[in-house]
């Protein structure tokens, strides 16, 4: 009989987000030529920052919403250290969980989210194990993790992708987001959510995880140390001529 590990739980139907319209040929390969251009200015293939299990990797991801990677990182740790497992999280007081992780951004609500969250994966497996996610394909497993209140696009990405997991999703966060609106990867109006499938559809559909990582990476880092919320570094950008917001006055020179 198969471990409970190894069955897949069973659940109530998950309804698939729409599938995004095929990428312009035009766009796509400007989305090419950015990764082919900033692959070595980062130091493509990129290693994986952390090897967490995706229960600890969904935990990770709630906390990080907003919140610097110094402090999530803390408030983690402080969890782990506080809690003999994620279970006990389930079981404990929301003052207690709020007091570990104090230093993130808005302790009040990531509380409860998180534990409401834990329960409501462990209810539906049975426990605390989303290992079965990888026999899933990246949209079914996605659209799982969705089903969840308080798991959004963002977090289902990080989960898949980040975890020891290691499927081919691609996770969109702020400087991600902020870095394809000015090249005009996506439109204007286009908020972060709806950007992780007009994202996807850009890029190869046969890319490896470690290809969307990398995408995902080299877009976010060349937002926090090149291309900034205010006065980015439009001169020292290897982008500019494909930045149709580049050279604005507001540029850092």
């Amino acid at each position: 009989m198969p471990s409970a590990a190894e069955r897949t739980p069973t659940t109530r139907p998950v309804r698939r987000p729409p599938s995004p319209a095929p990428a312009d040929p035009a766009v796509a390969g400007k989305a090419l030529a950015v990764h082919a251009r900033l692959c070595p200015v980062y130091g493509c293939p990129i290693p994986y920052f952390h090897s967490l299990d995706p229960v600890s990797e969904l935990v990770s991801s709630l906390l990080s919403h907003r919140t610097r990677n110094a402090e999530s990182g803390r408030a983690f740790k402080a969890l782990r250290a506080r809690f003999a497992d994620w279970d006990s999280v389930i079981e404990a007081g929301l003052p207690e969980i709020e007091a570990a992780i104090a230093g993130v951004t808005w302790p009040e609500l990531k509380a409860p989210r998180i534990r409401d969250v834990l329960r409501a994966v462990r209810e539906r497996c049975g426990s605390l194990d989303l290992a079965f996610l990888a026999r899933m394909d990246v949209e079914a497993a996605r659209a799982w993790l969705q089903a969840i209140p308080g798991i959004g696009p963002k977090t289902s990405a990080a989960v898949l992708s980040f975890s020891t997991l290691r499927m081919p999703a691609l996770p969109v966060d702020s400087h991600h987001h902020r870095v394809a609106q000015r090249l005009g990867l996506i439109g204007p109006r286009v908020d972060v959510g709806p950007s992780h499938a007009i994202l996807r559809a850009q890029l190869p559909a046969e890319w490896s995880a470690q290809d969307l990582y990398d995408n995902h990476e080299i877009l976010m880092l060349h937002g926090q140390q090149v291309c900034h919320h205010r006065r980015p570094a439009c001169g020292r950008c290897v982008l500019v001529d494909l930045c149709p917001s580049a050279m604005q006055p507001t540029r850092e020179p």
